[in-house]
């Protein structure tokens, strides 16, 4: 079977894709406008790709006690439009799943779960640490955790449905691997007790999230480049 989607849902994926492009943009931009001070350095200048967290961009202020609200105004636009590209994607890569009951049934689950997620990335966001990081911290755990169960949920289902171009389960299997290993991380990695540790945590939640978005991004595009 050849797979073929309508023009709305190319403009859907198209979307999507756009969502993922202002993240990576917005995300920069919030780092190049960063006060400056981490857990490591609070005195420090400027942003400190590995000693500084992403959620040091949503502070209200930073370790250094410097008002951070160019860099949390442009986190938050990142973060939600994150959120808006994750949820969009999720419902419309559902949309694919046309043969196979069981791969529809758990196709709209891990929507589901994704969407969870995507409310989670959105919740990070309204939850500056510095101010709320009980709430903060839950947030990140479950939108991992939801993202990683959506994303295996989406392996099987395209296992099951038959003719379904399997490149896109490939593409989300190498992506489960990574993400399995950082909520691992989060679980059972250093503390930030030690500038070591905090270090590891901020490197590996760096390559999560952009390998999260990037993954996002290229599933769109395969998407999207279906035939109409």
């Amino acid at each position: 079977m050849i797979y073929r989607i309508a023009e709305r849902s190319r403009g859907t994926f198209a979307f999507v894709m756009a969502m993922c492009a202002a993240f990576f943009v917005l995300t920069i931009a919030a780092m190049l406008l960063y006060p400056g001070g981490s857990l490591v350095q609070r005195n420090g200048t400027g942003y400190a790709f590995f000693e500084n967290f992403f959620s040091d961009l949503g502070q209200t202020h930073t370790h250094s006690g410097a008002s951070n609200l160019p860099s949390l105004v442009l986190f938050t636009i990142a973060l939600n439009a994150l959120a808006i590209g994750l949820a969009i994607f999720f419902v419309g890569f559902t949309r694919l799943f046309t043969e196979s009951g069981r791969a529809i049934l758990l196709a709209r689950i891990a929507a589901f779960a994704g969407v969870i997620s995507a409310v989670s990335f959105a919740g990070v966001a309204f939850t500056p640490w510095n101010l709320y990081l009980r709430a903060h911290n839950e947030f990140v755990t479950w939108a991992f955790r939801s993202f990683l169960l959506a994303v295996v949920l989406m392996i099987v289902a395209i296992a099951i449905e038959r003719g379904f171009p399997k490149r896109f389960a490939w593409v989300f299997a190498a992506f489960a691997v990574v993400l399995a290993a950082y909520v691992a991380l989060l679980a059972f990695g250093p503390t930030l007790a030690t500038p070591q540790g905090a270090k590891i945590q901020v490197t590996g939640q760096k390559i999560i999230a952009y390998t999260s978005v990037a993954t996002i991004f290229v599933q769109a595009w395969m998407a999207r480049a279906l035939s109409p």
